[in-house]
């Protein structure tokens, strides 16, 4: 891997392990960039835009499943970890890739997915054919009810109906996402033993780490309790440790183990987890000395544009991981959400419960022009906040969520199992514009098939090649912050101290040397503090004034 200068002081050889303050581009590979015409994203595709995203100001990638898959949940049902989905490429191609990304100082994280695989995985037909043992590795009971014919308990797919799907003989598996998700059983030794070894195929060729899928969800209570609430996904109503699945004790030795299995590789190897906890010191219990590097804080993902809500859960997230040794991860959108700029463009309100997927007729539009302009705010305080942060493709675009995809075209398998009343997430996943020319905003080749998902009508105003050169644009404000930020030597791993008061509609925070960042969430324009200069807004400023909705930068003395 070339060294960039970021890397001389990121790498393990240096004081700080790069990954505590990266900055990690999420490549929803589907939506990315077709090279072969095909409608669907692939690992050429990734390729052609790698300079894109060295330019833009990245330290790593983190794709979303790439590995064989009938595609019931967009590649979360694998079918073989140790081979790429054919849609898009090959192992190969990954190898290929790994390459190229190094050679450009680029990491790359790849996705994995332990807490179920795919009804097509050989080990589940085997189940299904009720060979010896087979079943033991999947969650199989039998019903409740005469002859069995009710599920064994009240618990609810996370995507909508029943967790439990009968087989021909009358069992029952369990899938807490798509029947075409049957989890995985942890108690059992094939189970470790054999993502233990993938986990080193994919480190022997390369890769940089892992982001974990549903990392708080492997270990199921073996007594199979009814849920006090049975729409209580989080576990927030059970005390600690105490959900059937979710945050179960037992998690953690999974990543004690894998963490080992990281360590024994040169290069800082790391984990980040996608780990919903009922509180904030559970997810701390995950990135303890020993354990995985990082996790996601969803929290602060989930907090709406209000000052209380947005400095409770950077103290509180901070705190908790200053305890156990370990860094913050902050991130605005993803894959799962709704993106921030539509979310940002709606009304102020208390906190909202997750909003993972949109229910139909719930919301009115949201005013683009509003979430837009507190969406570049939200990057400036992000990237001054201690430890690494996520952007998720096309969010450097501005892109909104879309919300008028046509009923016909959605994939997300959340539509069915919900009956239609939820949308789902893909609203949050269509291709991305790269070019205001072709039929598909420059996502695929001329002449290519359709994207996988409709793009909108207009959806080239946002694309790549147009913000190009426009200093105003929410490209251009992505490449210099993520610029600033990497020579700044305040910014990224350390300490942070507060000169707002609690309460305050203004956040004004300090880092060492010399930064200040000061964020405006009123409604009305205030004055700066006292400062030597200027380094960047997020909007002009106002006869001097920082507006409403706005952020700046300043050099201190």
């Amino acid at each position: 891997m070339t060294e960039t200068p970021q890397d001389a002081q990121r790498s393990g050889a240096g004081p700080t392990p790069w990954w505590r303050d990266a900055v990690i581009y999420q490549v929803y590979i589907r939506s990315f960039a077709d090279a072969d015409g095909d409608g669907i994203g692939d690992i050429a595709g990734i390729r052609e835009k790698l300079p894109y995203l060295a330019d833009l100001g990245v330290d790593a990638l983190w794709i979303n499943p790439w590995y064989a898959s009938p595609q019931a949940d967009a590649g979360y049902d694998v079918a073989d970890y140790r081979a790429i989905e054919p849609a898009y490429g090959t192992v190969a191609d990954a190898e290929k890739l790994i390459v190229d990304a190094h050679e450009l100082g680029l990491r790359l994280i790849p996705d994995i997915v332990p807490n179920h695989t795919s009804d097509r995985h050989a080990w589940f037909r085997a189940a299904l054919a009720d060979e010896p043992g087979a079943r033991d590795r999947y969650v199989f009971r039998p019903g409740a009810g005469p002859d069995g014919a009710e599920p064994p308990n009240n618990w609810r797919s996370h995507f909508g109906g029943p967790a439990w799907t009968r087989v021909e003989d009358g069992a029952w598996y369990l899938h807490l996402f798509d029947p075409g998700q049957p989890d995985l059983d942890w108690s059992h030794p094939d189970v470790a033993a054999e993502f233990e070894a993938v986990l080193r195929f994919w480190f022997d060729r390369g890769v940089d780490g892992f982001r974990i899928d549903v990392a708080h969800g492997l270990v199921k209570d073996p007594a199979m309790p009814d849920l006090d609430d049975a729409g209580d996904m989080l576990g927030r109503s059970y005390s600690a440790g105490g959900h059937p699945f979710v945050d179960r004790e037992g998690v953690l030795e999974v990543y004690e183990s894998w963490r080992r299995v990281a360590d024994e590789y040169a290069g800082d190897r790391m984990f980040v987890a996608e780990a919903w906890t009922p509180a904030p010191e559970r997810l701390a219990r995950y990135v303890a000395p020993g354990r995985l590097h990082t996790a996601f804080n969803f929290d602060y993902l989930v907090a709406p544009w209000d000052p209380a809500a947005l400095r409770e859960t950077i103290d509180v997230t901070t705190g908790y991981l200053r305890e156990v040794g370990a860094s913050a991860t902050w991130v605005l959108s993803n894959h799962d959400v709704v993106r921030h700029p539509s979310r940002y463009g709606r009304p102020r309100r208390e906190r909202e419960a997750v909003p993972t997927s949109a229910v139909t007729g719930v919301d009115d539009p949201p005013d683009l022009a509003l979430g837009t302009r507190r969406a570049r705010a939200a990057l400036l305080l992000e990237a001054t906040l201690p430890g690494g942060m996520y952007v998720y493709q096309g969010e450097e675009l501005g892109l909104p969520e879309v919300e008028d995809i046509p009923d016909e075209a959605r994939q997300d398998p959340t539509w069915e199992r919900s009956g239609h009343t939820v949308r789902g997430r893909d609203g949050a996943r269509v291709p991305l514009p790269w070019s205001d020319e072709g039929t598909s905003a420059g996502f695929s080749p001329d002449g290519a098939a359709a994207p996988w998902l409709p793009q909108p009508e207009g959806w080239a105003r946002y694309a790549a090649a147009r913000q190009e050169g426009d200093p105003d644009s929410v490209l251009a404000l992505y490449r210099t912050v993520l610029r600033l930020r990497r020579e700044h030597p305040a910014l990224g791993d350390g300490e942070m101290a507060w000169v707002s008061a609690p309460g305050d509609a203004v956040l004004h925070l300090r880092r060492e040397p010399g930064f200040v960042c000061v964020a405006n969430l009123s409604d009305a324009p205030v004055d700066l503090p006292a400062h030597d200069e200027v380094l960047m807004t997020s909007a002009p400023l106002e006869d001097g004034r920082l507006g409403a909705d706005t952020a700046v930068w300043l050099a201190v003395s």
